[in-house]
This record gives structure tokens, sequence and C-alpha cells, in this order.
């Protein structure tokens, strides 16, 4: 197992679609426990593949801690949301590739997603609270999309500029 270096918002790959994984192999099973590795050092909730700088529909998530017994750690290979509610819940949210941003996010309250799991073998998920909205950022990632894309326009623009400012903080 190794840390992965974060991408931070402006690398191109933040805003590519990820292209599906195709081999289920010892690899994939090492990236992910990698991934598993880099988000908990980080203290991150989810963690998907585009930000360790790899284009892969790979995603990990754990909110064992936040969301009681029911929830769990979760790696789900070319996840897909195929269900949503009509009732939608707004909380805030961060990101590992944006750190020093938070805002708050209108979501659908409840997703049911599908996948694979590291062996290959269908993976369905029915999800809400944390859990949901985890899903649903670190499936953003895999298509491209960031929070701050979620946001109005005006929200969007002030956290861009206040971003600009922390970068230029730490001379990125």
């Amino acid at each position: 197992m190794a840390l992965r270096p974060i991408v931070l918002m402006g690398d191109p790959v933040l805003r590519e679609t990820a292209a599906p994984v195709e081999s289920f192999d010892e690899r994939l099973r090492a990236l992910i426990e990698d991934m598993f590795e880099t988000m908990y050092h980080a203290e991150g909730v989810g963690l998907a593949a585009p930000q360790i700088g790899l284009s892969e529909r790979v995603l990990v998530v754990d909110v064992r801690n936040q969301d009681g017994p029911e929830a769990g750690r979760f790696a789900i290979v070319n996840p897909e949301i195929v269900a949503v509610s009509r009732e939608t819940d707004k909380a805030t949210e961060g990101c590992l590739s944006i750190p020093g941003l938070e805002e708050s996010v209108e979501r659908p309250a409840v997703v049911e997603v599908k996948g694979f799991d590291a062996e290959g073998r269908p993976f369905s998920v029915e999800a809400d609270d944390l859990l949901g909205r985890a899903l649903q950022h670190e499936i953003d990632h895999l298509d491209g999309v960031l929070f701050v894309d979620r946001v109005s326009p005006l929200k969007r623009q002030m956290l861009l500029k206040r971003w600009r400012k922390l970068q230029e903080e730490v001379g990125s």
C-alpha cells in the first residue's frame, strides 16, 4: 500500500470523464488499497481515482464513523447512479482536491448506485444521509464535475475567488 498525492482543482484530470475499468486484477485491488490509505491519511470520507491523477471509474468511501452501523466501507468500480429520489437535501460539502473550501450543495436525498466490487462481482447500494451524499460527490468526480459546479453561479464565483486567494497564500 502506498499514499498517492491528491491532485488539486485546476488539474485537467479532474475535468475528464473517467474511463471504465475493464480488468479486475491485482493492479486494481492494489489501487483500491492505495486509495483507502490516501483517503484515511487525508481524513476524508471518499476519494475518486481522478483525485489521485488516474482517469479510471473507481471510488472508495468510508462513512462508518459518521452514519451509524448500517453505513460502511465501500470500493465501487464503474459505478453509476440508477435511481434518485425526488426529495432533495442540502448539506455542506468539502473536497480533498479543493482544501479549504466548503459550501452547501443540494442533492437528491436518496440514491441507488450500481457497479462492481474489486473482484468484478455486481454491487448495488441504496443510500441516504452522508453515504448517499459521498457516493454522489465521488461519482461526480468520475464525470469531471466538482462540488463548486453544483452551486449557484454567484456562489461559484465567490468560491473560485477564495480558492485563488488560498492558492496564492500557499504559493501554488
